[in-house]
Formats: C-alpha cells, sequence, structure tokens
C-alpha cells in the first residue's frame, strides 16, 4: 500500500515536468524563429528549416508527455491529500478514468507502487524528449558557422 509521503513525492517530481514544459516551449518558439526567420530575411536555407522543424516535432512529442504528467501530478496531489480514504478515492478514480476513456477497465486496482512507476516513467519520457529537443539546438549552434559555407 502507498503511504501518504510516497504519493506526496510522486506528485512533487511530477510537478517538476512544468519546468521541463517551459523549458521545450522556448526551444520550439527557437524552432519557429529558425524555420520562418530566413523567409523573413528574403533568403532560404534548408539546413535551418529543418532543424526548426526537428525542434517543433519533438517540442510536440515534450508537451503531449507534459499533459499526461500535469493530469497525473494533480490526481497523485489529490490522493495524498486525503490517505484515509485510499482505498476508496482508488476506486472512484478508476471508475471515472474507465467511464472518460483513460483507462481499460481492467487496468483498474493496480497497485500504488505500479501507477507511481507508470506516472514516474511518462515524466522520463518528457525528460528524453527535451533532451532531444536541447540536443538538436545544441548541434544547430555549434554547426550554424558552416551552414553558410555547406548552402
Amino acid at each position: 500500500m502507498a503511504t501518504e509521503m510516497q504519493l506526496y513525492c510522486v506528485a512533487s517530481l511530477l510537478r517538476r515536468g512544468r519546468s521541463l514544459d517551459q523549458l521545450s516551449t522556448g526551444l520550439a518558439l527557437l524552432g519557429v524563429l529558425l524555420g520562418l526567420g530566413p523567409w523573413w530575411l528574403a533568403t532560404f536555407n534548408p539546413w535551418a528549416l529543418a532543424v526548426g522543424c526537428g525542434l517543433l516535432m519533438l517540442g510536440a512529442m515534450q508537451k503531449y508527455w507534459a499533459l499526461r504528467v500535469a493530469f497525473d501530478a494533480d490526481l497523485f496531489q489529490r490522493l495524498a491529500d486525503n490517505p484515509s480514504a485510499l482505498d476508496d478515492n482508488t476506486q472512484a478514480l478508476d471508475q471515472a478514468l474507465a467511464s472518460l476513456g483513460l483507462q481499460a477497465a481492467e487496468r483498474g486496482g493496480r497497485p500504488w507502487p505500479e501507477r507511481s512507476r507508470g506516472a514516474l516513467a511518462l515524466l522520463r519520457r518528457q525528460a528524453l524528449a527535451l533532451a532531444a529537443q536541447l540536443l538538436l539546438a545544441l548541434g544547430c549552434l555549434l554547426a550554424s558557422p558552416w551552414w553558410t559555407t555547406a548552402g
């Protein structure tokens, strides 16, 4: 059985996804500038367009995971706030998720450690999408001096 502190810890870790999401949004905006900037200057650079599209696609993936992580963070916080009714709230949560089509009915009743691992796996996916965005942006910065000679 999950303890109150374990639920709070998971909720707190999941709330860190908001910071990751904010950084990713900035990188996605950089992607828009890289992709559209050359057109505004009446030049065309296929490398800038490719990097811009890559940053936007990775940003969209990260945004999807960020939404899932934020949803789970709210659920874990809600359950941690009233640990004495955890069994009843778990059953109500499973019914609500199933009725909304967010969880298969047979997935209900899972133990909280398993649910915690699943929620933290979503946070890792979000962080990996951000890491890919950062690597692409860094690669763009390091390669940009050669774009003028290659293009």
